[in-house]
């Protein structure tokens, strides 16, 4: 199964439809932009996978969230500054057989995120 991701917006109990999503690799300080997208109805990733099992490599990897963004596409009244902008989540992937899930829990006020199946 490779990478995948997972959104829940905790706020109001749903998918995270709508949520833009930014995937790096990453090596020391530098880090290599993969792909943009826009998490779907489910509040994943429209194209499926990341990465297959084939693509995916032992190394490390970036997810970055656009939390403002969304809240603020939702309508939440956030102050300004706020909270949170982006929920940067950087994580390694030591077995490339095997599949890695990163799911993202949030709001506009907190976020967890743990290795899912």
């Amino acid at each position: 199964m490779g990478l995948s991701t997972h959104v829940l917006d905790t706020m109001h109990g749903c998918p995270a439809a709508g949520m833009g999503v930014a995937l790096y690799t990453t090596q020391a300080d530098q880090s290599t932009l993969v792909k943009r997208f826009v998490l779907n109805a489910d509040g994943r990733n429209p194209d499926g996978p990341l990465y297959d099992n084939a693509s995916l490599k032992v190394g490390t990897y970036r997810l970055v969230f656009d939390v403002r963004g969304y809240f603020a596409q939702r309508g939440v009244a956030l102050p300004e500054p706020n909270f949170l902008n982006q929920v940067i989540l950087d994580f390694g992937v030591a077995h490339a057989d095997q599949h890695y899930h990163v799911p993202l829990l949030v709001s506009p006020w907190s976020y967890s995120t743990y290795r899912g199946s």
